[in-house]
């Protein structure tokens, strides 16, 4: 057992067989090797939390929840750093970023998809060769946008 302290989550007791190895790190956090999920699977995203660093947590969610025909073309050699994957043992997450102050705004990387190899609790950040996948892809469609964006602008002119 893992005890980890979070600035987000507080005191967490990770399994040592949930941790998740990045040989060659994320990018951004390349001297970051250990992670682990937290959030409960029914949840569209979950948080990919830093062992190493407290306050280091990484939003993620299954493509498939943000574009239900999401299929990363992804040439198997870049995938040698995490070992042989079988099919039935990968499992794909995407990035997602929440500005705080506009989440309507949320985007997806659905460009650089982590693939997990779950047999070995391996994983690594790879590029899709999708030219149409972008880093930015909007999770939100654009009149639920607007309507957030709307919602938010008349409850600040309301003073709430």
């Amino acid at each position: 057992m893992i005890k980890l302290t979070s600035t987000r989550f507080g005191e967490l007791e990770i399994d040592d067989g949930d941790v998740i190895q990045f040989p060659l790190g994320i990018p951004g956090f390349e001297d970051k090797r250990r992670w682990v999920l937290i959030g409960d699977e029914d949840n569209a995203i979950m948080w990919m939390h830093s062992t190493e660093d407290e306050a280091l947590a990484l939003p993620v969610a299954a493509p498939d929840s943000v574009k239900s025909d999401y299929n990363a073309q992804i040439p198997r050699e870049s995938l040698e750093p995490i070992g042989d994957v079988r099919e039935g043992d990968v499992a794909i997450l995407i990035v997602v970023t929440i500005p705080p102050d506009r989440p309507w705004d949320m985007t997806a990387n659905l460009k650089a998809p982590i693939v997990v190899n779950r047999a070995d609790r391996v994983a690594m950040q790879t590029i899709a060769l999708n030219d149409d996948y972008d880093f930015r892809y909007p999770v939100l469609e654009e009149r639920t946008r607007n309507s957030m964006r709307e919602q938010a602008t008349a409850s600040k002119g309301a003073g709430g």
